[in-house]
Order: C-alpha cells, then structure tokens, then sequence
C-alpha cells in the first residue's frame, strides 16, 4: 500500500471513484447482507476460533521471512510460491495458480496469485485476501543509503498471509457454512508509484470468473506488536454498513485494537474489487512506523495481534453479521 493522502487526485483521474473529499455516502450507498447461518452450528465458530493456533500463524509469518525479501522476480519469491501454494493445497477443496504477466516500466513480471477454495460450493461466497509479494525498495527508511534495499515484510505482507494460511487449517477442521475463497495477491507493492502497484488484484478483479465473490475482507499489515486498527475511509465510503458491522462485531467481542472511528483513505488490493462492484473492506494498520523500511521485521510483529484478527473474521465466516 502506498501513502493515502496524496493520491486521491491520481485515483479520482484514473480510477473514476473517488472524490477528493472522500465525503461520506448518501443513503443509497449500497448495503451488503451476509447471510446469518446460526442454525448452521451455534458452537461452531467457537470450535474454528479455538482451533486457531495463534503460535502456528506467527510460524507462518517467520516461515515466509526465513526466505528473505520476496519482491517479483526473485529466488526468495518463487520459493515462498511454492510453500504458499503447497499450504493450501494441503487444508482447500481447490488450490489455483492464476498467472498472468505484467510489463513494468523496469521489468515484465511473471506473477501468480495464489487461490483457494473452502466449505459449500453453493450459495454466497466470501473473499479473504492479503498480498504475499513484498516491496523490492525500502523507500521510507530514515537511512538514505537504504532506499533502495528490499524489504523483509514480516507486517508488510506476511502477517496477513500468516493468519490466512492458519484459517485455511481451521476450515479443512472445521468446514465454514459458506463459500470462502483465500486469494493471495502478487505484485501488490512492487512499483515506486501507483502505476504499478495492486498488479495481481487488478488482474483478479479483471478475471473473477469462477472465483467471483459476494464482498470480502482484505488483511494488510495486521500482525504488530502496537496493533491499531479504525475503520479504513476507502471501505466506508463505498460500503459503509458493512464497513461498520464489521468492527460493531469486533465491539461485541471486545477486541480493543479495532477502534470506533474513521481513518486514512489507503490505496490498497481492496479498491480494485470495490470498483468492479465487490464489497470490501480492509483491515489495516498503517500507523506502523517501519512501513516501507528495512526494519519490517519479525520481532515487530505479535502472535497476539494475528490472533485479535483472526478471531473477527473467523466469527464473521460462521456467523454472519
């Protein structure tokens, strides 16, 4: 994700979505209904969020950094593919490679984002979304000769994959009342500018096919220790009901993180989806202070804090809202 602010105009111009206010919507904004599946199980969310191993997703998350600083086109990125993907196959109904290329102005890209299927094939589905590529450039690290590393993302990337690919274990456990489908983006954060960032999810919202989902949830930078979390302005905008069930529910179950009020407007996979009609919203901190440095880094982030996100949206699937 790259900074909010400055790209409203960039995105009004080239996107034709949002307003340089970001004004709330008017009543007409458009609701989302999950459907309430009480009589599916009452226990079962309960029995998902025990099954959840906040320790087992941590691993993950140290997992993906054990391979190094992921960006397009590197060794570490193409193995951590093949780990991803193996995952997956492991815990879904259906594991897909989705490839597609992608000329930069640097380089042409051979991306794949990682797609995976859970519970009821009939009825609606839910997307649950984060990006596994990581940013080839430290640009925001206070060091200038640093600028140009790559960064770890142990937050910036693989907090979010972490606590998906510990949910894809709890739904082969315990199978979700409705349709879930995980896709991991590619090539979210390689470019210096906008022109080339959010790859793999405007080549997803452009190829949806079988894989079209009824709205979704996308998880970025979820994992740090000083975990803050207000309701994104791009994903109320757009859908502002569900925007804020979502974090009403995460009032009910007391999770503190998830705070009351509306935040920055962050350009992120979530606004491709939004403008081809799919609700979404994104889960984010971005008051973390290692964003796009060399210092993204395991001992930033928490079991704690991936286990605080995965107990909302793990009541969210076998609930409803």
């Amino acid at each position: 994700m790259i900074k909010p602010w400055f790209l409203l105009l960039l995105v009004n111009l080239s996107w034709g979505v949002f307003s340089i206010a970001c004004a709330a919507p008017d009543s007409d904004s458009p609701k989302t209904e999950l459907r309430d599946t009480t009589d599916f199980s009452a226990s079962t969310a309960r029995q998902a969020n025990a099954a959840f191993d906040a320790q087992r997703a941590f691993a993950a998350l140290k997992k993906q950094c054990e391979f190094g600083p992921r960006p397009p086109g590197s060794a570490a990125h193409r193995e951590t593919q093949n780990y991803l993907f193996s995952e997956l196959q492991k815990y879904a109904n259906n594991a897909e490679l989705q490839p597609h290329v992608y000329k930069a102005k640097t380089a042409t890209l051979h991306l794949n984002n990682i797609l995976a299927e859970f519970g009821t094939p009939s009825g609606e589905t839910m997307l649950l979304a984060a990006h596994w590529d990581t940013r080839p450039i430290a640009d925001h690290d206070p060091k200038p000769e640093n600028r140009d590393k790559p960064i770890l993302g142990a937050n910036d990337g693989a907090s979010g994959v972490a606590i998906l690919l510990e949910m894809a274990r709890v739904f082969k456990e315990h199978p979700p009342p409705r349709r879930v489908v995980i896709v991991l983006f590619d090539g979210e954060d390689y470019g210096r500018t906008a022109d080339d960032m959010f790859i793999g999810s405007r080549f997803f919202a452009k190829n949806l096919g079988k894989w079209k989902p009824d709205y979704g949830i996308l998880l970025d930078m979820v994992g740090d220790k000083d975990l803050t979390l207000p309701m994104e302005r791009y994903s109320w905008t757009a859908n502002r009901e569900f925007t804020e069930a979502i974090w009403n529910r995460a009032a009910n179950l007391g999770l503190g993180p998830f705070q009351q009020r509306l935040g920055k407007a962050i350009m992120d996979d979530h606004v491709p989806l939004i403008n081809v009609g799919i609700p979404m919203v994104d889960i984010i901190d971005f008051d973390y202070p290692y964003w796009h440095t060399i210092e993204d880094t395991v001992d930033k982030c928490s079991p704690k804090s991936l286990e605080i996100v995965a107990t909302l949206v793990i009541s969210i699937v076998y609930d409803g809202l």
